[in-house]
């Protein structure tokens, strides 16, 4: 705990050295990494149906410097550094539910600037902004929002008569879908890897998950044949508007991983 496993700080060197800890169980095996890219964001283009967001996506183009040109009006050649960075901030804030304030204190922006670009953002992407404003309207009236696999998360406190609970509610609204719905498909391909390692005959086996995340341990001359099954059974977990994308990488130990083609 403080951090607990899933928030090791790989930016410190203590936290660099603590994932070198963590080694296969058997000598000679190696670690195989497989992350969804971007799910949330792909979870909300497919929920949202936003033309824009779903274009991209499909188009394989890098979201957030996507959003970048959009919001700040440039060509996508155009974006720099600290554009793309903002960007980002505002794609990943607006699954949270972000606000101006929120975002001003994450970018390290006036809370002006970042009220300017969520408004930006939205009228880049209008469905999403209604869908966002949907997902609410309908949690108010039902009690509840569903994920993509129909489990559901009960919200009292939309009718809350204290304003920061209310409020508190309402992002939990907007992102649980998101959020809930990005964990249903990493718990899906979860279970198909099982299934096919099972009737692949192969040793290698489930270390954990984190967050968007799958760790493997395997022999390494069965690595090639396990990353072709994780990186399928990931990106066909369950049909969205838009691809599911997987980056693999394998390595000794948690920290000393090279990047692999999926």
């Amino acid at each position: 705990t403080e951090p607990n496993l899933q928030n090791i700080p790989m930016r410190l060197e203590e936290g660099r050295r603590i994932r070198k800890v963590f080694q296969p169980v058997v000598a000679g095996n190696v670690f195989l990494a497989a992350d969804y890219s971007q799910v949330e964001l792909r979870v909300l283009a497919h929920l949202s149906q936003d033309a824009r967001l779903i274009a991209a996506f499909q188009q394989g183009e890098d979201i957030h410097t996507r959003t970048a040109a959009e919001v700040f009006g440039v060509a996508p050649s155009e974006v720099t550094a600290s554009q793309r960075t903002r960007a980002k901030g505002i794609n990943f804030g607006i699954v949270y539910g972000i606000s101006d304030f929120g975002l001003s204190r994450d970018a390290g922006i006036t809370r002006a600037e970042a009220a300017e670009y969520i408004t930006r953002y939205f009228e880049r992407y209008p469905e999403v902004r209604d869908y966002l404003d949907r997902t609410v309207a309908q949690a108010r009236e039902l009690g509840y929002v569903t994920t993509i696999l129909g489990r559901r998360r009960y919200l009292p406190d939309l009718q809350h008569g204290n304003r920061a609970a209310r409020s508190f509610a309402e992002r939990a609204a907007m992102n649980t879908p998101i959020q809930g719905s990005a964990a249903d498909i990493i718990k899906l391909s979860m279970v198909a890897i099982r299934r096919r390692l099972k009737s692949h005959g192969l040793s290698a086996r489930m270390v954990l998950q984190v967050h968007d995340e799958l760790i493997f341990e395997t022999a390494p001359d069965r690595l090639q044949e396990l990353v072709g099954i994780v990186v399928k059974e990931m990106k066909e977990a369950h049909p969205l508007s838009v691809p599911l994308e997987v980056d693999v990488k394998a390595g000794p130990n948690w920290y000393d991983m090279e990047t692999m083609e999926g």
